[in-house]
């Protein structure tokens, strides 16, 4: 517990590239995107597999030369998803020496991890970027709810397959608390949005938390406790952002959406 407190302490400073963004965001993206993809891919190799690196790398360098040359062009972020795609299938092509697993795994790496973080950026450059904090917000704000909730009031197990430690009850708690916490920054930064923010702390929390389930599931396959073990207490990157990479997608289509 101390050791988790500790280190979330640590992580605070990284808020402030949220509020500088621009280039900051972009980097700080990059980076998350870099070493999440290792991570990912070190996981799938101590369950066997050989995902593609260079393809990772080359998708994440391309991914961020059209957001820096054509932001505009979106027809390329769709010729990026089917460039990625076909990389992936090709890297197959050697049946002797590659399995399934390595085909998909290299491709789930691209989508999952660098797609998904890249959505961080899509929001900043939008109209409303202010609402990029609402990613923040869902996410974390369900992570500390849900655990104080559930140690306090935790009765029945959430998914004991998955992660033995969760339960409904710290999942509603940390469902109320997104609401809670969003809600206030709505209520203060954008009053005019407040509905917005609400649902967006709503449906967020839920994907936040179908994010941290979906990395447990990866690591329970994967036959690992945590992904790396760059942040004490959390693991690695993906440990500490794997339910803001649900978050981020589902924050940026709904103030889509919500403003169409």
């Amino acid at each position: 517990m101390k050791t988790r407190i500790i280190s979330a302490c640590i992580m605070l400073p990284l808020l402030l590239l949220v509020l500088w963004g621009g280039p900051f965001i972009i980097a700080a993206a990059v980076v998350v995107g870099f070493l999440g993809v290792r991570e990912f891919y070190k996981g799938f190799e101590a369950a066997g597999a050989k995902p593609c690196y260079p393809i990772a790398y080359v998708a994440l360098a391309a991914l961020y030369a059209i957001n820096i040359i054509a932001p505009e062009r979106t027809e390329l972020l769709m010729l990026w998803i089917v460039l990625v795609t076909a990389a992936s299938m090709v890297y197959g092509f050697n049946v002797k020496e590659r399995q399934l697993e390595d085909m998909t795994s290299t491709l789930l790496g691209i989508i999952y991890v660098i797609f998904f973080s890249y959505h961080i950026v899509l929001i900043d450059q939008s109209q409303h970027r202010v609402l990029i904090w609402l990613v923040f917000l869902a996410a974390f704000g369900t992570d500390i709810m849900a655990y104080f909730t559930g140690m306090a009031l935790g009765r029945h197990k959430l998914c004991p397959d998955l992660s033995p430690k969760k339960s409904i009850e710290g999942a509603v708690g940390g469902v109320l608390g997104s609401i809670v916490f969003c809600g206030i920054f709505g209520w203060f930064v954008m009053p005019e949005a407040l509905t917005e923010c609400l649902v967006i702390g709503l449906v967020g929390s839920v994907f936040a938390q179908l994010g941290d389930l979906s990395a447990s599931a990866f690591k329970r396959r994967m036959g690992i406790k945590d992904y790396g073990n760059l942040i004490p207490g959390h693991g690695g990157i993906l440990d500490r952002f794997d339910s803001v990479l649900f978050t981020a997608p589902l924050v940026y289509y709904c103030i889509l959406l919500l403003n169409a």
